[in-house]
Parts: C-alpha cells; sequence; structure tokens
C-alpha cells in the first residue's frame, strides 16, 4: 500500500471555470492529474485531497466533479476547502461518493499502519488577511474540528503512523506556533499535508520538519500536477 497526496483540483464540471487564467500551466490540468494518478495507483492505495475540488456552489453541481474523483483508483479521502461551498452535511456529501471514496468530517481513517484525521483550517495569527474580529471565531473553531477528528484518530487506532490533513496552511513559512500545529504535535502526527497556497505564494511554504511534524504543501501547481507520494 503507497499513499499519495494531492490538492486543490479545481474541477469544474457543472460550469466550466477554465483555470489557465492563472497562467498556461494550468492548461488541461485534470489531464495531467489524471495521467500521474493513473500511472502509479493501485486498487489499495490511498490518495488524501486536502480541498477546493470543485468550483461547484451546490451539492448537484458538484456531482460530475466528484464522480471523476471517485471513479479513480485507489481508496480517496477528500477533505472540505474554502471554496467547496457545495459541501453540506456529512450525509450530504458521503451521498456522492461510491468506488472506496470518503469524506473527512470530525472523523478519521484507517489505512493498514496509518490513520488519516484533519479538518479545512483557516487563517491563522500573523497572517497578513488574517483580521482578528471576522477570523478568530473560524481559526478557534476549526482547531476544535481537528482536535475531534485527532481524537477520534488515537481512540480508533493508537498506535498507528498518524497523517494529518489540512487545507489552509497550518503556519507560516517558519512553523511559528499555532493552535494547528500545536494539536498535530500535541496527537502525534508524523506528517501534515495542505493545500491552498498557489503562484508565487508557493515559494513561502512551510515545508520540512518542524518540532518533530513533516510538513508538505501538496497544492497541485505547487506538486508539478503530479501526486505527491508520502508512504
Amino acid at each position: 500500500m503507497n499513499i499519495y497526496a494531492i490538492g486543490d483540483l479545481h474541477l469544474s464540471g457543472f460550469m466550466p471555470k477554465p483555470m489557465d487564467v492563472f497562467g498556461d500551466h494550468w492548461n488541461g490540468h485534470w489531464d495531467k492529474i489524471k495521467e500521474s494518478w493513473l500511472s502509479q495507483v493501485g486498487g489499495d492505495d490511498v490518495v488524501l485531497l486536502p480541498g477546493d475540488l470543485s468550483w461547484a456552489m451546490r451539492l448537484n453541481e458538484a456531482k460530475t466533479d466528484i464522480s471523476h474523483i471517485c471513479e479513480m483508483p485507489g481508496h480517496k479521502v477528500l477533505l472540505k476547502g474554502n471554496h467547496d461551498y457545495w459541501w453540506g452535511s456529512l450525509s450530504q456529501v458521503n451521498s456522492l461518493l461510491f468506488n472506496n471514496a470518503y469524506a473527512l468530517q470530525n472523523n478519521s481513517f484507517v489505512f493498514g499502519d496509518y490513520v488519516i484525521a484533519g479538518t479545512r483550517g483557516w487563517l491563522c495569527p500573523g497572517n497578513r488577511q488574517y483580521n482578528a474580529e471576522t477570523d478568530e471565531k473560524l481559526y478557534r473553531r476549526e482547531a476544535g474540528r481537528l482536535e475531534l477528528s485527532l481524537s477520534h484518530a488515537r481512540k480508533t487506532a493508537p498506535d498507528n503512523k498518524l497523517i494529518g490533513m489540512i487545507h489552509f496552511p497550518p503556519s507560516d513559512q517558519d512553523g511559528s506556533p499555532t493552535l494547528y500545529t500545536e494539536l498535530f504535535e500535541k496527537y502525534g502526527a508524523e506528517r501534515v499535508i495542505y493545500g491552498h497556497l498557489h503562484a508565487s505564494s508557493i515559494k513561502s511554504a512551510l515545508s520540512g520538519a518542524v518540532r518533530g511534524v513533516e510538513y508538505t504543501l501538496v497544492s497541485c501547481d505547487a506538486a508539478g500536477f503530479s501526486l505527491v507520494k508520502l508512504a
């Protein structure tokens, strides 16, 4: 069993939204991702997808995009991103999933010697866009959801290697302590993957080991539209 990750697919089957407005390297980006996926992933492998899966606004509009993901080989773990407006209740999301695809929300999933846990996250204090009046509540709420997921993981598989998923960067480039990094450390995460960052922001992404946790940005353009092998 191998574990891979790739984020920010930004599919738009219901109402096409070409991504090449963000650069020519986005041309045919889903075809590039599919080629990488099909060449590497077998039925027993796992692919982690940390958010921004579809531009759809409503659940029924996301069906085509989510079906494209579900049809791919391997076990798929989907996480909500800030642009996944279609993502409603867990039961609603699960109604779209098939072929070994799972929604990560206040829960966790075990694959072999690994357990997967996480949440969407939010802007962290210190980010230049962070506004205490509007963002503090969401930042703390997502920390609570992250702890629910991590706690579930440790109750379910206390001795398994823990991989954390979060959509927003859990900290700045230097790995300054945040509620998210503290929770990943508290629950013994071995590795954390995240997305959200694109273009010039990729250069200032948190990467590498910080206080015992390995952080990896896996937004698809940061990964060259290829799956990142984690384990």
